[in-house]
């Protein structure tokens, strides 16, 4: 390998180069990670089928190739097939010595506390999380007592008069549990964050998952053997994977589904606050299911607590989730489509330069 190609292979930003056809004629290996996609499937591939860009760009493009200048366009929405929008940066120029070809770079994202907003838990919905604890708390012992009343008159009722007292406590049972996951959301203690292996965490949520809830899903593992360990409470982000398991597995239909379990590194994934400090969350974590989607009308409050696209459902999981996520420093996101719901966690890598990578795993089917 020449200087040349150590230099492209090594480059963290997503680059392409565009032929005068305006097809890709070469993408290094930060591109391939961003569009989710090999060097080789993507390669002769028009680039605007490629680059879904929220502005009027070919124009601009057409104008920078005939003068051969180049091209900055920033602030803009750009996606993939695979992945939704984000906010980036586009630097497009020509390649001197090769006349109508065109080096198009995507530069590294920030999201900012403005974007984060929409994910995390906001101030009302903290205040009505520290209502509802308050109620949970001063509910459970009167329901206690109407639980033990239903009880005791079934001792002398009887057996369609039973089916009374049964649903009573039935009832009540179930408004206890809902009861004791809202004190569970309230009383989450912070984090104790050391050095993870996200493949442990992911390995042994997948088992329980299939032991239980997920007993009828198949689990794919599309793991990066290299990944370096992340700055993390294990316990809590083995919740965090069950938690949106469980959602996968109960969104897909009675002959089950499939659930894959994919991580990979993201040089360029950061998060800028409002005070201009930034920290990087290299470490990817993609839980990705082929279930009927999100309900369109709950998309964007989905991690929102006591929202819920299934009947008789709590929503605290996906919030919980959230709160977890927000907690470790790092984002959580959605992407869905009918067939295609993919729940993406960006964690911060642990700081000591001596940490061992993740356990390397083959790609396997359970």
């Amino acid at each position: 390998m020449n200087s040349d190609s150590r230099i492209w292979a090594s480059l963290p930003t997503p680059a392409v180069v565009i032929s005068p056809e305006d097809l890709v004629q070469d993408a290094n290996p930060a591109a391939e990670g961003y569009f989710n996609a090999s060097a080789k499937a993507i390669i002769g591939v028009p680039v605007w089928d490629l680059v879904a860009v929220d502005y009027p760009l070919e124009d601009a493009f057409l104008r920078a190739r005939n003068s051969n200048t180049a091209l900055f366009v920033n602030d803009v929405d750009v996606g993939s097939g695979q992945r939704a929008p984000r906010k980036s940066a586009l630097q497009i120029a020509p390649l001197q010595g090769m006349p109508g070809y065109m080096l198009m770079m995507i530069s590294a994202r920030e999201l900012t506390d403005r974007v984060t907003q929409n994910h995390s838990v906001k101030s009302a919905a903290k205040s009505a999380i520290g209502m509802a604890e308050m109620l949970a708390h001063e509910i459970k012992n009167p329901l206690a007592g109407i639980t033990g009343a239903a009880q005791l008159l079934s001792m002398n009722l009887t057996a369609d008069e039973l089916e009374l007292t049964d649903l009573i406590v039935a009832e009540s049972r179930r408004i206890v549990k809902l009861l004791e996951q809202v004190e569970q959301f309230g009383n989450l203690s912070e984090p104790a964050r050391g050095p993870v292996n996200l493949h442990d965490v992911l390995d042994r949520a997948r088992r329980s998952a299939l032991l239980g809830f997920g007993a009828r899903m198949k689990i794919i593992e599309d793991y990066d053997p290299s990944l370096p360990l992340a700055l993390g409470d294990k316990d809590q982000l083995v919740q965090v994977v069950l938690n949106l398991l469980k959602n996968a597995s109960e969104a897909a239909d009675e002959g089950g589904g499939t659930i894959r379990l994919r991580t990979f590194f993201e040089h360029s994934f950061r998060m800028r606050r409002a005070d201009g400090s930034g920290q990087s969350l290299p470490l990817q974590i993609e839980i990705i299911d082929d279930g009927p989607g999100l309900p369109e009308p709950i998309k964007g409050d989905v991690f929102d607590p006591f929202v819920s696209g299934r009947e008789n459902g709590t929503g605290l999981g996906l919030a919980l989730v959230s709160k977890i996520i927000s907690e470790h420093g790092g984002w959580i996101s959605v992407d869905s489509t009918p067939g295609h719901t993919v729940f993406r966690i960006s964690l911060p890598r642990a700081p000591s330069a001596k940490s061992k990578s993740a356990t390397p795993h083959r790609k396997l089917e359970v």
